[in-house]
């Protein structure tokens, strides 16, 4: 065994003394670095995943400009990592923005913080794994001649739940286990985002590099590539156009989960959120603006890319063996995507059992002896992302009129989750941020390696006021034949988020009101926050 350097010696006990000082002593490895960090958030932040799966969607929204509302969530995300980044390195601790809100407002807030969080993890888990069926399918059949149905609910239960469970046993092996497949899935980012990018310009753009700046008419119905009507309005475009990148820009707050297993977490937690996001973005801009200009050229090659479900009819165009190279690398993208959320997600529920604040606390906080990993929380949190993954079977036949609102006909239930991975995320950071404002009125100072100092206030308000914006229009019901039924059918992710909040409190109580988490709101560098 390599001996530690007295450099990584100190850090670590650094680190140690300050997780003591907030009332924990360590129990998972302290074995990632800056490099290993960055690939955790970078790889569940995962440009090709998003990009490969909402391409057609955003192009038939907008039209080629889509790419330009890439900037928006990028910017207003950039602004909440800056805050992230300020709570990560004064509370270096698992759990993230659970235990940010928890000592900023109180047990109740933080516990409500984590838990819509917490469950937007196992959704985006179960959404991601059932997504790279379609694409490994692909794969296979190409090789092997086969004929295996991606749409056959029973071939994306199989093939998910091997997929989830490969991620489990990786995942529970270690944290450095989670780092190389974290590490890798960064390598493929780039070989499928810039490789691919290099070539289809190889192979030959059809357009110049205006046409990135053209709608191709997306604002009217008649020339609108997926026939939608948005009266008219550039505005109404661009309202259902930017949530294509809004629901590929979070993630970064991962680095923040995996604190406890980082080297400097409240130096190099904060480093990796930026660099996440500002990677991820000049990525992201980089492979859309590729796949825009690789459109084949004519008056129906945009419509056609769009009714072909996007990027395989862009690939159709490059050579056999240069498709199925792309196939492997969007495989593993979404492998790795899936494995970090899923690590990130264990060290959440970890960190919820170990302050006592869920039913069964104490297994759940079981860390393995010999690979320090939360293994029940990984094995649990599997087992509830495989329920969700079940959740396909249910697609009823005919529309469901429930109450006041519509479920409509063919859309299985997993589908509909798909938004709340969404606006859960976005819901948790908004009252993360919201938190942290609380806990400034209240006098409370941010002492970590990295803080923003005089600029905290403005970023503070302009980064809660595009979290607000943004779940708004996430979440506003806007009706089933609106263009924005394609990303939120209608009441459906409200509703859903009103079970969310309603089984929380169910587990709330059986937890006895979080009671537990008053033993837990030490820190011994500054004044407890007010016990609510």
């Amino acid at each position: 065994m390599q001996e530690a350097t007295p450099q990584t010696s100190a850090l670590t006990d650094d680190d140690d003394a300050r997780l003591a000082s907030l009332g924990y002593s360590p129990q998972l490895n302290r074995v990632l670095g800056l490099f290993s960090n960055f690939s955790v958030a970078f790889t569940y932040l995962s440009p090709v995943v998003g990009i490969y799966s909402l391409f057609a969607y955003g192009l038939g929204f907008g039209g080629p400009a889509y790419i330009w509302t890439t900037l928006i969530p990028v910017a207003g995300m950039l602004l909440v990592a800056l805050i992230f980044g300020e709570l990560a390195s004064h509370y270096p601790i698992a759990g993230a923005i659970y235990q940010y809100s928890k000592y900023n407002v109180g047990r109740r807030y933080g516990w409500f913080v984590g838990w819509f969080y917490g469950i937007a993890l196992l959704v985006t888990v179960a959404s991601v794994d059932t997504g790279v069926v379609g694409y490994f399918t692909a794969l296979v059949n190409n090789w092997f001649g086969w004929s295996i149905d991606p749409t056959s609910h029973l071939n994306i239960l199989i093939i998910t739940l091997v997929l989830l469970a490969i991620q489990t046993g990786l995942n529970i092996t270690g944290a450095k286990v989670m780092a190389r497949v974290a590490q890798f899935g960064v390598y493929v980012e780039i070989l499928g985002t810039l490789g691919v990018a290099i070539a289809l310009a190889i192979h030959g753009f059809h357009h110049g590099f205006s046409y990135l700046f053209t709608t191709e008419g997306a604002a009217s119905p008649k020339t609108n590539a997926l026939g939608l009507d948005f009266g008219g309005s550039h505005l109404g475009v661009l309202i259902v156009a930017v949530l294509v990148p809004v629901y590929i820009f979070f993630g970064f707050e991962s680095a923040g989960d995996v604190s406890e297993e980082t080297k400097d977490a409240g130096r190099q937690v904060p480093r990796a959120m930026r660099y996440t996001m500002l990677w991820g973005g000049l990525a992201s801009l980089i492979l859309t603006a590729a796949l825009i200009l690789a459109i084949p050229g004519g008056p129906k090659g945009l419509s056609d890319v769009v009714s072909g479900g996007g990027i395989p009819v862009i690939f159709a165009q490059l050579p056999s063996w240069l498709q199925d190279f792309a196939l492997l690398l969007v495989i593993f993208a979404f492998f790795s995507c899936g494995t970090s959320i899923q690590g990130a997600g264990s060290r959440l529920a970890f960190s919820y059992a170990r302050d006592g604040a869920l039913p069964g606390a104490k297994w759940i906080s079981t860390v393995h002896p010999r690979f320090k990993t939360p293994v029940n929380a990984l094995l649990g949190g599997s087992v509830v992302t495989a329920l969700f993954v079940l959740l396909v079977f249910a697609s009823p036949s005919k529309d469901l009129h429930i109450l006041w609102f519509t479920y409509p006909a063919h859309t299985n239930a997993l589908v509909s989750l798909v938004s709340f991975g969404t606006s859960g995320i976005y819901l948790s950071f908004l009252l993360t941020v919201v938190g942290v404002m609380i806990a400034r009125r209240r006098g409370w100072v941010p002492e970590g390696k990295f803080t923003l100092g005089r600029w905290a206030w403005p970023v503070y308000i302009i980064g809660a006021a595009y979290l607000m914006v943004i779940l708004v229009d996430i979440v506003a019901p806007t009706g089933l034949s609106s263009p924005r039924a394609f990303m939120n059918l209608d009441w459906i992710t409200l509703v859903v988020m009103m079970i969310v909040l309603i089984v929380g409190a169910v587990f709330f109580l059986l937890s006895r009101g979080g009671k537990a988490l008053e033993a837990h709101m030490r820190d011994d560098a500054e004044k407890p926050a007010a016990v609510k």
